[in-house]
């Protein structure tokens, strides 16, 4: 996030050539790119994550029901 809040500052100074211009707007796109891909990864990492606390969630409440059905006469 730094290093494009310093590309962005860079371009916006009006300081830097056409061609850095075009190179730093390139640098920038790989950057959000790869924080884009690293959310998208994050984002199923954690979905994964609520699933099995679901899922442990259920069967903790199967368990509990089963305990107490079978406590029953």
């Amino acid at each position: 996030m730094t290093r494009l809040e310093d590309i962005l500052a860079r371009m916006q100074s009006g300081e830097v050539t056409l061609a850095e211009s075009v190179k730093l707007y390139a640098e920038a796109a790989g950057l959000v790119e790869y924080c884009s891909r690293t959310l998208d990864k994050v984002s199923l990492q954690m979905d994964e994550i609520d699933l099995r606390l679901a899922g442990a969630g259920r069967d903790g409440e199967n368990e509990t029901v089963r305990g107490g059905a079978e406590e029953k006469p």
